[in-house]
């Protein structure tokens, strides 16, 4: 493990990351590419990404894509 694993996030969650900054047209294309670029079921992908939006590595990293991603998830708590 290198200084920059050590301190701040992973391959795999910075690629988690990468992807939720991406648009996706189409049903099923985000889940596509979920399986095909990361070989996560869509379960485990929406799992781990709820742990990173919690996890002050990820603000660091990507503060406007974990700050968007919790704007979203604290909307749809409302809702319930």
């Amino acid at each position: 493990m290198d200084d920059n694993e050590e301190q701040g996030l992973g391959r795999r969650e910075r690629d988690i990351l990468a992807l939720e900054r991406r648009g996706f047209t189409g049903p099923g294309a985000k889940e596509r590419a979920i399986r095909e670029e990361l070989g996560l079921s869509p379960v485990r992908y929406y799992q781990l990404l709820n742990a990173l939006l919690d996890d002050t590595r990820a603000l660091a990293h990507d503060p406007v894509t974990v700050n968007r991603l919790r704007r979203v998830r604290e909307a749809r708590r409302a809702e319930r």
